[in-house]
C-alpha cells in the first residue's frame, strides 16, 4: 500500500538524491506496517558560524488510526544521516505504538 508521503525543505535547496532516500524509506516503512495512513518528511538546515559548518535535523510526523506523533531527531552534519537516524527511530516508535496497540503490554499513563 501506498502512503501518502509529504516531504518538506527548509533553509535549503530540494535534494533529489535526498529525496529518493526519503521515499524509500517510507516505502519500505508502509510495507512493515501496513497501519501506517500519512508520514510527513521536514528536513531542516540549521546554518551555524562558517568554521561550524551546516546540521540537518529531520522530523516525522506519522499518523496511524486514532493516533498520531512525531519523532525528531539529534541534528547531524550528514542529511542522509539525520535521515536514517530518523526513521530507525520512527521503527521503534512504530513499534511500541503498535504493541499497545494490540495490547501486548500496558499504555503509558
Amino acid at each position: 500500500m501506498l502512503v501518502p508521503l509529504q516531504v518538506t525543505y527548509r533553509h535549503m535547496e530540494h535534494s533529489d538524491a535526498l529525496d529518493a532516500v526519503i521515499r524509500e524509506r517510507a516505502g519500505r516503512m508502509a510495507e512493515s506496517y501496513p497501519d501506517l495512513l500519512s508520514c510527513r518528511v521536514v528536513v531542516e538546515e540549521e546554518r551555524l558560524h562558517q568554521r561550524q559548518g551546516h546540521l540537518y535535523g529531520v522530523r516525522l510526523d506519522l499518523h496511524l488510526p486514532g493516533r498520531e506523533f512525531a519523532v525528531t531527531r539529534d541534528k547531524n552534519e550528514d542529511p542522509f544521516v539525520a535521515v536514517r537516524d530518523a526513521f530507525d527511530a520512527a521503527k521503534r516508535k512504530l513499534d511500541d505504538e503498535l504493541r499497545v496497540m494490540r495490547g501486548d503490554v500496558k499504555a503509558k499513563g
